[in-house]
């Protein structure tokens, strides 16, 4: 079974002729961000009613052209109640990945390196777009352990997770139905229900969820896309990171239903595939960000 998703993870990488790529950043452009990774928990500890973790995230992004992306974040601790094991300046992500569309319905995503919750291996993504209201999705991952917060921690890549689900969009409303389950990282089976609103620069969500190790919960989410929405595109970018997503849960159970991350901006709104390529669901939206330099090729192409 390993060999099989192996061979398969290495052929979307690969791509063939009938594949194409259509890069929303000209190849060649690397963009450097920070951000802010923020946990806390509401449990009487030691006097505290609540314990905190904060983080800068300074992140960089290369693309390469053709569908081809390396990115990488570190997590620099400014603020710390949980303990000794994340005080450590760390790499906690780098990943080189391939985007891939066919026919305007079919849609890949094959990622390899230091995923977030501190896993590492292979993963791959798809969606098939049925019409303007439904698509479907599915995921499958091979990964190991592997944490640079206590020295070098790592395990052989053993896991299998696999998800499938469908989306649901409702143009008239900007909202957006999300409904995924199948095996989990930490190879609990569960599954997942969420509904998004999309608003300007904004998305709210709630969500329920059940697991067989965890069972029930529910929460919210929110995605809030940072400024500033007109960006200058140079080689070389310096701007914040595209986001600050915030989950709350009611249960607080930081095992059940997690998946990894394949980005270090990776969110709901936006998804995990290029926006230009990809026009479905919040992506046929106004962009949440302008490029300057974009804007003014157009502007001479009509004057022309």
């Amino acid at each position: 079974m390993k060999r099989i998703f192996l061979l398969f993870l290495l052929a979307g990488v690969l791509g063939t002729a009938s594949v194409k790529a259509q890069p929303a950043i000209p190849a060649g452009q690397v963009d450097i961000f920070m951000g802010v990774d923020l946990n806390y928990r509401d449990l009487l500890h030691n006097g505290r009613v609540y314990d905190f973790l904060i983080n800068l995230t300074p992140g960089i992004k290369w693309n390469m052209g053709k569908g081809w992306q390396a990115t990488a974040q570190a997590f620099i601790p400014v603020y710390n109640n949980y303990g000794d094991r994340y005080k450590k300046v760390r790499l906690t992500m780098a990943v080189l990945s391939k985007e891939m569309s066919f026919r305007s319905r079919w849609y890949l995503k094959a990622s390899g390196g230091l995923f977030g919750s501190e896993r590492y291996g292979l993963d791959l993504k798809g969606m098939y777009v049925v019409n303007d209201w439904l698509a479907l999705e599915a995921q499958a991952g091979w990964t190991g352990y592997c944490s640079m917060a206590a020295g070098w921690e790592a395990s052989l890549p053993k896991r299998l997770t696999a998800l499938a689900g469908a989306d649901f969009y409702l143009s008239k409303w900007n909202t957006q139905f999300r409904v995924r389950g199948g095996r989990f990282v930490y190879e609990d089976y569960g599954a997942i229900v969420e509904a998004m609103r999309h608003f300007r620069h904004c998305t709210v969500g709630v969500y329920g969820e059940y697991s067989n190790e965890g069972g029930k919960n529910a929460g919210f989410k929110v995605v809030m896309m940072i400024p500033p929405y007109k960006r200058h595109r140079r080689k070389v970018n310096f701007r914040p990171a595209s986001n600050f997503r915030l989950t709350y849960s009611l249960e607080g159970d930081a095992y059940a239903n997690k998946m990894y991350a394949t980005d270090p901006e990776e969110n709901e709104r936006e998804g995990w595939f290029d926006r230009e390529a990809l026009k479905w669901g919040s992506n046929t939206m106004e962009p949440d960000f302008e490029n300057e330099e974009r804007k003014m090729k157009n502007e001479e192409c009509v004057q022309n």
